[in-house]
């Protein structure tokens, strides 16, 4: 499997709309907002709408997976960044479940383990998922850049950014519905990723929205909770274009 990266026009993401705030919002105005917030990166980018209406070609999808590996890989690592810089112990107790969730408690388990085997099933060998040989360069630049803003960021602006959560079990489940309706290849135990995240990302968006409310309670915190989402969206929406124009077909 190989990918050549073309020199073409980069599809144009939607610009989140940052709301106007003159007051704070109340804890359920708020959550209603990020609810709402605009730029959300799977639904209209034109690599996801080729997924959905059963256009990918099968190295198109090896090109995909392989790819967003290198992003699963990154979330414990932010998530570690989140709990550096978090001072508050019953926070750090319930986020560590994050991390349980991607590496396992021990080989072989985990979500990123079950993202392995989807690049697996969809005929990317272990090793070469494993090694990340066909990660490109421009795609672990952007997975790094999030780790980086988990990092550098307030602990509760980087919190607001993995709030991307929101939108994920709509993704999820569209993949559940769409895969095996136009890509039969594809066995079912494949898709037990997605299966595991429609339990718990509506868990984490629950802990994340709380953490939010909790501590954006002024307008400042708040345009910057927003302005973390639209980080997050805006990375997304990059780290996908990327495949898209490197996965092009013809090739």
């Amino acid at each position: 499997m190989t990918a050549t990266l073309r020199a073409s026009a980069l599809a144009t993401p939607p610009k989140p709309l940052m709301p106007e705030l003159s007051a704070p919002l109340s804890p359920a105005d708020l959550e209603t907002a990020l609810r709402g917030f605009h730029g959300s990166y799977y639904v209209q980018h034109p690599f996801h709408q080729l997924m959905y209406e059963g256009k990918l070609t099968r190295r198109q999808f090896q090109g995909w997976v392989a790819n967003r590996l290198a992003y699963q890989r990154v979330v414990p690592r932010k998530d570690g960044a989140i709990l550096s810089n978090c001072p508050d112990p019953a926070v750090r107790r319930e986020w560590l479940q994050r991390i349980v969730d991607h590496d396992g408690t021990r080989a072989g388990e985990g979500g990123i383990e079950l993202w392995i085997r989807l690049g697996i099933a969809l005929g990317v060998p272990r090793e070469e998922m494993e090694d990340e040989r066909h990660v490109l360069p421009a795609v672990r630049t952007i997975c790094e850049s999030y780790v980086w803003f988990c990092k550098s960021r307030p602990w509760v602006q980087a919190v607001a950014s993995s709030l991307t959560e929101l939108f994920a079990p709509k993704i999820h489940q569209q993949r559940l519905d769409s895969f095996p309706r136009h890509y039969p290849w594809i066995p079912p135990e494949a898709l037990d990723y997605f299966k595991s995240r429609l339990v718990q990302a509506p868990r984490d968006v629950r802990h994340g929205l709380a953490i939010v409310q909790q501590h954006c309670t002024t307008v400042e915190t708040q345009r910057l909770a927003f302005e973390a989402l639209a980080f997050k969206l805006e990375m997304l929406w990059s780290l996908i274009d990327v495949i898209h124009n490197a996965y092009r077909e013809p090739a």
